[in-house]
């Protein structure tokens, strides 16, 4: 039993940080705040504002990313706080090591595997369509067996658009941090003119009217709206994956986790108030509801801009979850958890390159081959249950290590991490029954790898012996 609860002392992870095996340190605080946002704005608001509007929460829709919102708040002091005092790569499952145990520690682990993995694979599906949009609004149509996953459209075989971004994006990152960071921020900066131009366009046509009824499905529509649009504001966890590679993380995490959730934030509340104010939210019930609302007001011209501009959205969202997943595969590897193989760093590029083509490949074949429907949901409660044992933790860490260096600390702890966990909880029981079925099986399959492979190999295991 003491095996499962073992914790790895702070002082050996950050000497794993030095040497050969270590991540270059690359990254900035206007970095970490692109990598939040290329991550938080992509298929959320291009996507989800409108299935959730339509089928939960009506013009309530603003109340559900409030709601979110505040959530990831208090969640976000608490990843602030850690990533700030143990700037190791591997995120959450890194700060559940050191405070809950190797155990929980899997688990968590296990669980940001999920979400990574799935959202990436979502996300390149995502992008295929759009491309697709695009190629069709200029006379070009893809063979229907290269269009999408077999046996969701008549002759699809495969979805070789998806495969091929994930695969591009799979090269991109393999070839050093920085140069996927100078990308993402050049992208980054072409969505956020992309959604202030609607929030211009669009201001003018606001109807007061289409607010009312303001909550057609009640406030239970409201909390499960808030559920499904979560799957909007992850990402900004993924910037404490970042950790290891920040040149002053001590100083420099903290200000890009709290301002990329604190911009997307605000201007998720302004989209998703102007979308409900120009379309009445029966009708927004579509894949691009941004680019069908500029339809909706004739504004065809800057419709045809919005959907290149998802476009480049959804792709920083693809190159931040396949970075996500890399670094949490390089910290349970590096800690033995997983086969050594994952944590390998190149000489050259100083990245986990293996790590990130095993990665690039699975996801390539996810999106491929497979027609994700549930996925958001999915990805969603593996999140959130990260974020609740995250909480916790930095309650238990305060305790264990009082003395332990903390440049940002979360303040009126325990009641902010409490707040989090709990309302974390609430939203993860608005999920449907399905979704927790689904999320049990993958955890006794994560269970099953942990005593048949982690905990006889587990590196903190041979020091102890």
């Amino acid at each position: 039993m003491n095996r499962l609860f073992r914790k790895k002392p702070i002082e050996q992870l950050l000497l794993e940080t030095q040497g050969d095996a270590s991540l270059k340190k690359t990254l900035g605080a206007l970095d970490l705040t692109m990598l939040g946002i290329g991550a938080i704005i992509g298929t959320g608001i291009f996507v989800l504002t409108g299935i959730a509007a339509a089928k939960y929460a009506g013009p309530g829709l603003v109340l559900s990313f409030i709601i979110s919102g505040i959530a990831c708040a208090f969640a976000a002091l608490v990843y602030a706080e850690f990533a700030s005092s143990i700037p190791v790569a591997g995120s959450a499952y890194t700060f559940s090591y050191v405070s809950l145990g190797e155990f929980m520690a899997w688990i968590i682990g296990w669980d940001l595997m999920l979400e990574y993995l799935l959202a990436a694979s979502t996300v390149a599906i995502g992008w295929s369509g759009y491309f697709q949009m695009l190629l069709n609004g200029f006379g070009i149509y893809l063979p229907a067996w290269a269009s999408a996953a077999v046996g969701s459209a008549p002759g699809a075989i495969l979805n070789l658009p998806a495969v091929l971004i994930a695969l591009l994006i799979t090269t991109l990152l393999s070839l050093g941090v920085k140069e996927a960071a100078r990308f993402n921020n050049t992208i980054v900066f072409i969505k956020l003119a992309v959604i202030v131009l609607f929030i211009i366009v669009a201001v003018g046509y606001v109807k007061p009217e289409n607010w009312t009824p303001f909550l057609p499905f009640g406030f239970k529509g409201v909390m499960s709206g808030a559920a499904i649009v979560f799957f909007a504001y992850i990402g900004f966890d993924a910037v404490s994956t970042a950790a290891e590679e920040c040149i002053n993380p001590a100083r420099d995490m903290p200000r890009g986790i709290i301002a990329s959730l604190a911009i997307c934030t605000v201007l998720y509340i302004i989209v998703s108030l102007i979308l409900t104010g120009i379309v009445p939210y029966t009708e927004l019930n579509v894949a691009a509801p941004v680019a069908f609302a500029l339809h909706y007001i004739q504004q065809d011209w800057a419709a045809g801009i919005i959907s290149v501009g998802a476009m480049g959205g959804i792709t920083t969202v693809l190159l931040v979850m396949l970075y996500g997943q890399t670094r949490v595969f390089f910290a349970m590897s590096r800690d033995g958890l997983l086969p050594k193989i994952f944590s390998r760093v190149h000489p050259k590029y100083k990245t986990p390159f293996l790590s990130t083509w095993i990665t690039g490949i699975t996801v390539a074949i996810i999106a491929g081959i497979t027609p994700i429907n549930t996925v958001a949901e999915l990805v969603n409660i593996g999140t959130l249950s990260a974020f609740v044992f995250v909480s916790i933790g930095v309650i238990v860490l305060r305790k264990t290590q009082p003395n332990l260096p903390r440049s940002f600390r979360v303040p009126w702890v325990p009641w902010v991490p409490i707040i989090a966990a709990v309302f974390c909880f609430v939203l993860m029981l608005e999920l449907p029954l399905i979704t927790w079925i689904r999320f049990v099986a993958w955890l006794v399959i994560g269970l099953l790898i942990y005593f048949g492979y982690g905990i006889s190999h587990s590196e903190l295991g041979k020091s102890n012996k």
